[in-house]
């Protein structure tokens, strides 16, 4: 390799992180890890590789401005490599060559530092992939109509090209990217023994393509995790965009099992070690305690305060195009802060669902889109207003522990269900597993819960109610909701619809489906939603 190749390239791969907020936390172990001996931090500091920043674009996105009270956005871009060098041919199989990655997720982490947000890009996207730097020292043209996953290839590094798809990303979304991680096979197995396995459930028996799965929940790690987060063909529906789905749910059991497990020593080195070896990041992030610093401000962050959505898509073709303007929204909520249904972050507005009567439109301080009238954004703040206070009683029902069922056969409408329930205000939601089919909705409560039971059902007219043996309103989507994208009012959303125009009384008003749609809370039930269709 000559030396301008050895300057354009990433080196090798290894880690991860983002402490009991995302992924690795490892990262956040590392200053304990240190703190036991310099022999230990030099492995450490050994371990980590950094792509040059020559290959970063001079022109980018503004960083992002601090909020009042003195925290900042930060935007985090999570790269899965599928090279076969450096030893990661045993696990990925076939021929090495030029790496590619399959899996991207940009990790918009609020200025709160307490919620999070993972926007999953289809590596079958078609994007305009900026000029990017080439191992002769060169930039490549700008090249239109192209797929998304191809940005890593530029220059055929075997390692890939972080660089270009951290310009791809920046050029796509309009955000600024803090910083970006890239994982290869061989880390990501590692970190996933180091934790002892991580919660899955696989929608289906597989036995192809080598690879070799049992249907239903299993704790797996190594190769099998390998295996499970990067299957195609064969597993559930077939399609990248199933996949991504099972990687978003692994990422949440990943998240659950390292905030929910303490760690002495003798599982913290071995996992820091882990971690740091699998690691391929940006310059900022080059050293063990600049990690540990990083990820030790992500540590508030919990389960249940991360979501994850995909960037809105159709097919177009073999490939998938982005949908107008659903993911213009989707970037301009992100560079305003805003969580998913429009309100912003911090103090007691923190929680998306801390006030059910702000206004889920111009009420939560979004741009009006196109076509917005004064009339349309005060009908729906009156609407919305009306809806959270039309029974005196409702703010103490809102409290109560509701886990959503999708019985309607409908991907991803428990999901969607979620949102909107947390838009109305209810605080305390799970996603549960899908159930068998059923006709109508049905919502079951334990007695001593009937007012909060009945002032849920208010939402869902028509909807069953029984009283059974339960700990937590259990609602049951049935088909009668199939034609619905999860709105708790029966109304459906206008995917056209500007940021402040909003149908009647639905919450959010504005937000089009092509979000909620694409969205999977974290502490969503492992074996929901794993198919897109």
């Amino acid at each position: 390799m000559t030396d301008a190749k050895q300057k354009a390239a990433p080196n090798r791969s290894r880690g991860r992180r983002i402490a009991r907020g995302l992924g690795a936390t490892a990262a956040a172990l590392v200053v304990a890890a240190a703190g036991t001996g310099a022999w230990y931090y030099q492995r450490l500091d050994h371990n980590i590789t950094t792509f040059a920043p020559e290959g970063i674009a001079s022109s980018r996105p503004p960083v992002a401005t601090p909020a009042p009270t003195g925290g900042r956005p930060v935007n985090v871009l999570l790269l899965g490599s599928d090279t076969r060098d450096d030893g990661n041919s045993s696990l990925g199989g076939g021929d090495e060559g030029v790496g590619h990655s399959d899996t991207a997720i940009l990790l918009h982490v609020y200025a709160d530092h307490k919620h999070a947000v993972g926007v999953s890009i289809p590596r079958d996207t078609l994007v305009t992939i900026p000029p990017c730097l080439l191992p002769s020292g060169k930039w490549s043209q700008s090249r239109t109509n192209q797929m998304f996953n191809s940005a890593f290839t530029i220059g055929e590094f075997k390692a890939g090209n972080p660089a270009c798809t951290q310009n791809t990303v920046e050029a796509l979304t309009g955000l600024r990217v803090d910083h970006t991680l890239v994982v290869d096979f061989k880390g990501f197995a590692a970190i996933t023994s180091a934790v002892g396995g991580v919660d899955v459930c696989v929608p289906n028996d597989v036995d192809s393509y080598g690879i070799h799965l049992t249907k239903g929940r299993q704790t797996v790690s190594g190769q099998q995790a390998v295996d499970y987060v990067r299957a195609r063909h064969g597993l559930g529906d077939s399609s990248d965009i199933g996949r991504m789905l099972r990687q978003q749910a692994f990422m949440s059991s990943l998240i659950k099992k390292v905030q929910g497990r303490g760690f002495d020593l003798t599982t913290l080195l071995p996992l820091a070690d882990a971690a740091t070896r699998s690691l391929t990041v940006d310059p900022e992030l080059g050293s063990p305690y600049k990690l540990a610093e990083f990820a030790q401000s992500l540590q508030d962050i919990q389960l249940s305060d991360i979501q994850f959505v995909t960037l809105p898509w159709r097919f177009q073709g073999a490939r998938v195009a982005v949908v107008e303007p659903d993911a213009s929204i989707l970037w301009n909520l992100l560079r305003q802060d805003r969580t998913l249904d429009g309100r912003p972050t911090g103090n007691a507005s923190a929680n998306p669902a801390a006030s059910a009567s702000a206004s889920p439109g111009a009420g939560a301080g979004l741009e009006p889109g196109p076509g917005a009238s004064p009339s349309a954004t005060a009908t729906a703040t009156a609407t919305a207003t009306a809806s959270a206070t039309a029974d005196p009683g409702g703010a103490a029902t809102l409290d109560v522990p509701v886990t959503v069922h999708n019985a309607a056969k409908t991907a991803g409408l428990a999901g969607r269900t979620a949102l909107a329930l947390r838009g109305n205000g209810y605080t305390d939601i799970t996603i549960g597993a899908n159930t068998p089919a059923r006709r109508t909705t049905l919502i079951e409560y334990a007695p001593s819960q009937r007012a909060a039971a009945e002032h849920l059902a208010q939402l869902y007219p028509g909807a069953e109610l029984r009283s059974t043996a339960t700990d937590s309103i259990v609602l049951t989507l049935g088909q009668d909701r199939a034609d619905n994208p999860g709105l708790p009012d029966g109304t459906a959303q206008d995917d056209t619809a500007g940021l402040g125009s909003a149908s009647p009384g639905a919450l959010p008003s504005a937000i089009p489906s092509g979000i909620t749609g694409n969205t999977r809370p974290a502490d969503a039930d492992l074996c929901s939603d794993l198919n897109f269709g």
